[in-house]
């Protein structure tokens, strides 16, 4: 459901705070976090839930999101970034790659990135930070399938909203405050100069995250203002 409520003024943001301070730790403590609950719930199930299809990622079964998160990853660990990485295409490749593989050597595969991938993510001084946010998202996106318990939620969103709230800063995405249900404070996304009137949003923290990963939120109650639901998608 889409609703109108009016929006917030500039000056209703506040100062810079200091969780506008880069953690460098923040990434590979969000991927740890969602390893331990991650990992032992995809070692659990049976071959069959691995081919089923994906909302997240049209296209792409659950094992197509997990290889693409577990190539991504060691090509962090590895640092292999060369021209066009993370492309559709090379995500296909990265993918296709794996083919041959069991369903539990890409799993094998997930745990070590998820492992290893933080203290390197760390040192790149932040230009790989959102690549942290990535994967947890598309950790979402399969528990969303398997019929799991916290899709875009869970004991990582403190971590996952405070990497989101920094990238939409530092990317100068247009302002947003949120009122979130599921947390006490408002949370400010997006570009703090004050030089353009924030949009609103209204809602549980799960919708918000997909509404920035342009993820599916039809039958979702939320109220948005000042922003169409497409212009909050940092992935797209």
């Amino acid at each position: 459901m889409f609703l109108i409520v009016p929006p917030v003024a500039p000056w209703q943001l506040g100062p810079m705070t200091a969780d506008d301070v880069r953690d460098p730790s923040l990434p590979g403590r969000l991927l740890a976090t969602e390893r331990d609950a991650l990992i032992p719930l995809l070692r659990s199930r049976p071959d069959a839930d691995f081919a089923l299809p994906t909302r997240g990622c049209p296209g792409w079964s659950v094992r197509g999101v997990l290889a693409h998160c577990s190539s991504a990853l060691m090509r962090v660990v590895e640092g292999r970034f060369e021209k066009g990485v993370f492309s559709p295409e090379a995500n296909d490749r990265d993918i296709a790659e794996r083919a041959d593989w069991t369903n539990q050597q890409v799993v094998d595969e997930l745990e070590r990135g998820m492992t290893e991938a933080g203290p390197v993510i760390a040192a790149a001084g932040g230009v790989l930070d959102v690549i942290g946010l990535g994967e947890w998202v598309h950790a979402g996106d399969v528990r969303e399938v398997l019929g799991e318990p916290g899709a875009y939620t869970g004991a990582g969103l403190p971590d996952a909203l405070a990497l989101l709230a920094r990238t939409t800063r530092e990317r100068g995405h247009l302002p947003l405050h949120a009122d979130l249900d599921d947390l006490d404070e408002p949370l400010r996304l997006g570009d703090a100069a004050g030089d353009r009137t924030p949009a609103r949003y209204i809602g549980d923290a799960a919708t918000l995250v997909r509404l920035y990963s342009g993820r599916p939120v039809e039958g979702r109650a939320y109220e948005l203002a000042g922003a169409e639901a497409k212009e909050l998608n940092i992935f797209g």
